[in-house]
C-alpha cells in the first residue's frame, strides 16, 4: 500500500477536495497578487498543521484544494483553520479587500469536502467490511450486519 502515512500509533491515507467561495462571490482570486499570497498562506499552514496542500485552483471567486491531512483533524476542524488563517492573512496583505466585501468576512460561511481514496473505492470497502470473518467461519457476522 503506497501513500500511507504514519503518526503517533496510526497509519493513514486522508485526503480531501474542499470547495470554499469567497464572500458573494466577488472575483477576487482572479488578482494574480492575491492568489499568490493565498497560495504562500496555504503552503505555511500546512507546515503548521502538517497538511499537504496537494493541489490549489481558482476561478476566482471560490478555490478548490486537494489536501491530506492526519486523522487528528476532522474535515471541519480543516476548514476552520485554513479559513480563518488565511481570511486573516490577506486582510493583513491587502486591506482593501475589506471594502470590496462589505465588512469583513473573506469566506462564504459553508464549505463542500469530499473525502478522496486513490485505490480504496467505496464499493470495494463495503465489501471488504461485509466478507470479515467469513474466511475463519464466524457465524456471528451475519448478525453484526445493520443493513
Amino acid at each position: 500500500m503506497k501513500n500511507l502515512l504514519k503518526a503517533c500509533h496510526t497509519t493513514y491515507e486522508l485526503k480531501y477536495h474542499f470547495v470554499w467561495i469567497v464572500k458573494y462571490r466577488k472575483d477576487i482570486l482572479l488578482d494574480q497578487h492575491i492568489e499568490k499570497k493565498l497560495r504562500e498562506t496555504f503552503e505555511e499552514i500546512g507546515k503548521r498543521y502538517w497538511f499537504e496542500i496537494i493541489e490549489l485552483g481558482t476561478d476566482g471567486n471560490h478555490l478548490h484544494a486537494f489536501i491530506q491531512a492526519a486523522p487528528r483533524y476532522a474535515p471541519a476542524i480543516i476548514a476552520q483553520i485554513i479559513k480563518s488563517i488565511s481570511a486573516k492573512e490577506l486582510f493583513l496583505a491587502f486591506p482593501h479587500i475589506k471594502d470590496e466585501l462589505w465588512g469583513g468576512e473573506f469566506w462564504g460561511d459553508g464549505y463542500f469536502v469530499r473525502s478522496v481514496g486513490t485505490e480504496t473505492t467505496a464499493e470495494s470497502v463495503r465489501l471488504y467490511v461485509q466478507q470479515q470473518g467469513l474466511a475463519t467461519g464466524h457465524k456471528y457476522v451475519k448478525q453484526m450486519k445493520l443493513f
